[in-house]
């Protein structure tokens, strides 16, 4: 099949790093072995390090009944989805959790609009953690056409009210922009092209953005000035170096909150109770996984 998009050098080198930094995942638990790059080893430690943090901040979140609200808005291939792995990765799924709603079905569609989003507030002691938010009005949904005038503007006047009222009822709403370059979105998106294991992340809303990129400009500029308020400001996340975008990120989130390490008691194990009468039923083999490895 003749491929439409061949890669000089230069974006052969990315679709590498690109795959490295898939593989760097595999590796973060292991970067104490000899030969590993020293600069992925900083990042690795760093890396740890933080999310040695995040533990103690969601033990103090559980401790002290903190409801925390952390939004995830940016481009497509912005680098959103990497963060939010790093910080829930060695986290409790039970306390911080993932909000990634699809688009509306026709019954949502006619619910008020941040209706769908209500259901996935936090309750005490819960971290949610939206990838896309009801930012999409002013984002995808005004630059596709998903929404009318008067949908947009209303939106507009109602975000700065629902956001305060979520900060009136104990509710912590932290917003974040992840910012990429115009030439770094499409080094990226080409990336995802090229590499099987990435081809998924692209639908055709996101090849459409890349032909809309000045549109999605106008559009994020607008929401920011629009709803950039005390209560809940934005933080723009310089994000076209994607190691070192996870790390700020992970870093200033930290530094939201006064935490601090909670005292568990010592775990003991207890004896395990053996019965005499006991007698363990073999496994039929054709019940077994083979052991292919």
């Amino acid at each position: 099949m003749h491929n439409k998009h061949p890669l000089d050098e230069e974006q052969i080198q990315r679709l590498r790093d690109d795959i490295l930094d898939t593989l760097d995942e595999e590796l973060e638990m292991s970067i104490d072995e000899e030969g590993s790059n020293t600069e992925r080893v900083t990042y690795f430690r760093e890396l740890l390090r933080l999310q040695g943090e995040l533990v103690k901040l969601q033990d103090w979140v559980v401790a002290t009944k903190q409801k925390v609200v952390i939004l995830f808005e940016g481009r497509d291939a912005a680098g959103k989805g990497g963060v939010i792995k790093r910080i829930t990765q060695r986290l409790n799924p039970r306390v911080c959790r993932v909000a990634a709603l699809p688009a509306p079905n026709d019954r949502e569609r006619t619910q008020w609009y941040f209706q769908r989003y209500v259901a996935h507030l936090p309750a005490a002691g819960e971290i949610v953690l939206f990838d896309r938010s009801w930012y999409n009005r002013a984002g995808v949904e005004r630059v596709m056409g998903f929404c009318n005038d008067d949908e947009y503007e209303e939106f507009f006047r109602t975000v700065p009210e629902f956001e305060k009222m979520l900060a009136r009822s104990g509710i912590t709403l932290i917003k974040y922009w992840f910012s990429i370059t115009d030439d770094e979105q499409h080094a990226r998106f080409l990336g995802r092209i090229h590499d099987p294991l990435k081809q998924w992340k692209l639908s055709p809303m996101d090849l459409e953005s890349r032909r809309r990129w000045e549109d999605y400009t106008v559009a994020k500029e607008t929401m920011i000035e629009r709803t950039h308020i005390p209560e809940a400001p934005w933080w723009v996340v310089q994000a076209v170096d994607k190691k070192s975008a996870r790390l700020n990120c992970i870093h200033h989130l930290l530094d939201h909150f006064d935490y601090h390490e909670i005292a568990h008691p010592e775990v003991e194990l207890p004896t395990r109770v053996r019965n005499p009468d006991y007698l363990r039923q073999p496994v039929p083999d054709d019940m077994m996984v083979p052991e292919v490895y």
